[in-house]
């Protein structure tokens, strides 16, 4: 089984290329971030003639999530949108239980908080929401043991996330409080599911459009794959797929690809 994450920055534009995406790489679920369209804009019906079912949060203009997913593992359920118990009028999280040969399967897919820069409102919104977020998680895996938490998070890990680890030492994603509360979901049970793995040294999921920096490989790894500890034994890989960032028009996210066995 395969579950992937991508930022699309707008669904409207981007649709060819997640459908040219999803004919070449079948995953059985994918999870999109930055939607910028409402529930009654959403394509449903070129996802279904693709083999997709979608659960959908939309907002107009900004943020919006969805989960892709299979037809064959039947209509996503037990759908929760936003944080539970957290008042936010951003579209920014959906869950959903999939129905998979394994068993159950909870997805939960977020577009984090940017945060802006350290100190501003936006920061502060983004520490509450990450408080929020985690209190959810701890409820969710207590329900749901095998589960999958991705998206985009607007945080690097450490040090190998990032082009530039001392020039942006301290800047948004990178700040101490960020990695903390990175860290924080990690001691929930879960587990980067990239991290499991050796990867290629400078190994980015986002680059800026401006300055050449894809073609100069100045990026972020800021979309992630959380595994719950009961899936670790059957995670068999765990990659980021960089063709899509040479597209025409592309967004400056590309897809994280998990292979669950």
């Amino acid at each position: 089984m395969k579950i992937a994450t991508w930022n699309v920055n707008s669904l409207t534009i981007r649709l060819p290329q997640v459908l040219d995406w999803l004919s070449a790489h079948p995953v059985d679920a994918l999870c999109l971030q930055e939607l910028k369209l409402s529930d009654d804009k959403y394509p449903f019906a070129a996802l279904a003639a693709a083999g997709y079912h979608s659960a959908v949060f939309g907002q107009k203009t900004y943020n919006g999530v969805a989960i892709v997913s299979r037809c064959e593992l039947g209509q996503p359920r037990d759908v929760v949108k936003n944080i539970t118990g957290f008042a936010d009028e951003q579209s920014r999280v959906i869950a959903v239980t999939l129905d998979t040969p394994q068993g159950e399967l909870r997805v939960v897919n977020g577009y984090f908080v940017n945060g802006q820069a350290p100190g501003s409102e936006k920061f502060a919104y983004k520490m509450k929401w990450l408080d929020g977020l985690r209190a959810m998680l701890k409820s969710e895996l207590a329900a749901h043991p095998r589960l999958v938490l991705l998206g985009d998070f607007n945080i690097t890990f450490d040090d190998r996330d990032t082009y530039d680890p001392e020039g942006l030492r301290d800047t948004i994603h990178h700040t101490t409080e960020e990695r903390q509360h990175f860290q924080a979901l990690l001691d929930l049970g879960l587990l980067d599911a990239f991290r499991l793995f050796e990867q290629l040294e400078k190994s980015y999921s986002w680059w800026d459009y401006r300055e050449f920096a894809f073609k100069r490989n100045r990026g972020l790894r800021i979309d992630h794959i959380l595994v719950s500890q009961a899936l670790e034994p059957h995670v068999r890989s765990c990659m980021i797929d960089k063709l899509p960032r040479k597209n025409e028009r592309p967004s400056d996210h590309t897809p994280v690809i998990v292979e669950l066995a």
